[in-house]
This record gives structure tokens, C-alpha cells and sequence, in this order.
């Protein structure tokens, strides 16, 4: 699988296509017309080998085939992006506590890698902005904003704002996919002259109230917890022009379960194993 793509290459994923409100990217869309199914989405990273979110677990992910990479990004306390899944760094880190607690001079001091293994003892907590440099193109980038960063009063200095700007630095719009479980996130993203592409994430079915979310902010994805998807869900997505990305899968079975619903992408914590399954489905 080539990993020079835009996110102009999703589209041809499904039919029919959907309207975005970015004319770069409507632009991509017109170029684009081919894609290989399904679309393999790095979780976190390489996360089944590699100390999730962190920049060697994207190369790795990259080095592996994906064509994706997810990572989740929350504020520091002194408001900048960086790239943590959980809202506290005993998990993943050697620190304690909440990580907007700390500011980001203090989390690049933490080590993110020997909770996993030795090997990768010294790997850093990255900043939203070192992600982009370090794919620099070679692959889709679906950041996930943390319903915990969340701001009602919606600063300036908001995270999604401070995404897009970072995004529009980089000129990554076009490879950019933006997701969370927050619909107020995504709703404030929606009103953005230059609207990113945006994804619901959810572990409840659909229903036709998803539908009307999922449209009223023009989504280009749903991302649902893989327990509770069902091919009717997927095909009532579909119809409404939305893809469905599955995530959580673990086991070959379960991988082969969500394929055979028609879903247009998996969210896997090992790309490399995923690809393998592909060709040997086709292979059968």
C-alpha cells in the first residue's frame, strides 16, 4: 500500500461521496478515484510493539504499511498540544498525576517509553506539532481530541483551535481526519470556514439520531466500539454517505467479522498483523 495518499484517497472508500466544506480538499477528491480497502488505521501508533503515542511507535507504524495514524492530544498546563492518551501520566509515563498539571517543559523531562519496555527507555511524550513533521505526508493523520480537554467558554486558546492552527502551519488540512467522543468539539469545528474532516467516535449503536449528528456537522467518518456494530448499522451509515472505521478489534476473527460487514476502515493496535490477515483473505 502507497503511503503518499490525501485524505482525498478516503473518499473513494464508499459511495456516494460526501461534501466538505474545504475546497482543498474537494479539490483532492475530483484527483483521486482508486484506494485499497479496508483502510488500516495505526491505534495509537504501532501500540502492539511500540510505547503507544509516542514518535517511534508512528515511524514504526509507518515503516509497517499503515495508512493511518491515530493519536489522541490533550493541553499542558501551559496550553500546548501534546500527544497522551490518558488524562494522567502513571500509565504511560514515570510521572504522576494529571497532565494538565504539568506544563510542557516538565512533561518532556518524563520518560514514555520503559513502562512498556526497556528497549525504548527515553522516548518523550511529542508535542501535536513534531507528529505532523515526522509524517511530513507519507500517511492519513486522524488526531483524536480528548473529550477531557473540552472548553465551554471556548478560549482562544481552545485545543481545537490550537489543532487547526498547527494543522494549517504544517498545510496537513488535506491529510487530516479530526475525531472525539466530545460532540460539542466537533460542532465548533464544523462552523470553521476551512471545517477539517471529522469523525464521531462512540460506543453505542447508531441510530437515526447518529445519522442526524453525524450530518448536521457534515461527518466524514463514525468510529464505533467493534462490540457493537452490526451490518445494518454500517449499512445505514452508508447511506447516509458516511464511512465507518470500527475500533478496539484484537483477534483475527473479530478483524474478519468487521470486513465482512463492509466496514471502509479498521482501527488496529497492530497494523503490520492486519495487513497480514488482508492478503491472506484474499489469498483464501
Amino acid at each position: 500500500m502507497e503511503n503518499q495518499k490525501s485524505l482525498a484517497s478516503l473518499a473513494a472508500l464508499t459511495e456516494p461521496e460526501t461534501h466538505h466544506r474545504s475546497s482543498s480538499f474537494m479539490h483532492q477528491l475530483e484527483e483521486q478515484k482508486r484506494f485499497q480497502q479496508p483502510l488500516i488505521i495505526a491505534h495509537r501508533g504501532y501500540r502492539a510493539k511500540y510505547p503507544e503515542n509516542t514518535l517511534c511507535a508512528f515511524e514504526a507504524a509507518l515503516d509497517a504499511g499503515a495508512a493511518m495514524i491515530e493519536l489522541d492530544v490533550s493541553l499542558s498546563h501551559d496550553r500546548r498540544v501534546v500527544v497522551i492518551h490518558d488524562t494522567t501520566l502513571q500509565r504511560t509515563t514515570n510521572g504522576y498525576g494529571p497532565v494538565n498539571g504539568f506544563t510542557l517543559k516538565e512533561l518532556k523531562q518524563l520518560d514514555a517509553g520503559s513502562w512498556f519496555h526497556s528497549d525504548f527507555a527515553g522516548e518523550r511524550i511529542p508535542e501535536l506539532i513534531e507528529v505532523l513533521e515526522l509524517v511530513d505526508g507519507r500517511a492519513l493523520i486522524n488526531i483524536e481530541i480528548k473529550s477531557s480537554a473540552y472548553e465551554p467558554n471556548h478560549p482562544p486558546d481552545a485545543i481545537e483551535r490550537q489543532v487547526m492552527e498547527l494543522v494549517r502551519q504544517k498545510k496537513a488540512l488535506e491529510y487530516i481526519l479530526i475525531s472525539s467522543f466530545n460532540i460539542f468539539i466537533l460542532e465548533q469545528l464544523a462552523t470553521q470556514k476551512d471545517a477539517p474532516p471529522l469523525a464521531w467516535i462512540s460506543k453505542c449503536a447508531a441510530d437515526h439520531h447518529t445519522v442526524d449528528m453525524c450530518t448536521r456537522m457534515n461527518a466524514f467518518s463514525w468510529h464505533p466500539e467493534h462490540l457493537i456494530l452490526t451490518r445494518d448499522q454500517v449499512e445505514m451509515m452508508h447511506a447516509a454517505g458516511i464511512r465507518v472505521f470500527p475500533f478496539n478489534m484484537e483477534t483475527k476473527a473479530d478483524f474478519n467479522r468487521m470486513l465482512s460487514m463492509g466496514v471502509d476502515g479498521v482501527i488496529m493496535n497492530d497494523p503490520a498483523e492486519a495487513l497480514k490477515w488482508i492478503k491472506s483473505r484474499k489469498a483464501a
